[in-house]
């Protein structure tokens, strides 16, 4: 009786087969987006995934200015920026933030669920993030993602 051996294959990156997908956020609730889309961004929806290998698909996100908070985060939840002067901390409201950087309250939920350092912002460079329907990456023919609300 012969004893079989299996060997644990690991993705190289020549040989990560990448795919595009399109979201719609319109009405999605942010929080379960942004897991969704970090999921998809750092492969672990493939078989072949490997932790040390960016083995993620391209993601774009339309209408990013029509998500979702629960609850009163609308004017509860704060995000901050600080110039590195004395005095230059800035903190606005998710209703501030929507208005002027619609991108960034989706952009900065997926980026606090990838790894840190280098693998997680090459990660991240794959998410394109776009306020409104349109997108110029119709060359690429992505596929339409579903994420229910």
């Amino acid at each position: 009786m012969e004893t079989q051996t299996y060997k644990t294959r690991s993705a190289k990156p020549s040989e990560v087969q990448r795919k595009w997908y399109v979201i719609d956020a319109q009405q999605a609730v942010v929080g379960r987006l942004a897991s969704r889309v970090a999921t998809i961004l750092r492969g672990k929806h493939k078989p072949s995934f490997t932790p040390h290998v960016d083995t993620g698909d391209y993601v774009i996100i339309v209408n990013a200015d029509k998500v979702r908070f629960t609850g009163n985060k609308e004017d509860a939840k704060l995000y901050y920026s600080y110039s590195g002067y004395p005095g230059g901390l800035k903190s606005r409201t998710v209703r501030v933030m929507r208005q002027r950087k619609p991108e960034h309250l989706v952009r900065h939920a997926v980026k606090g669920m990838l790894p840190k350092g280098p693998l997680g912002r090459q990660m991240l460079t794959k998410l394109k993030v776009y306020a409104s329907a349109e997108h110029p990456h119709s060359a690429q023919q992505p596929e339409e993602l579903p994420i229910h609300p």
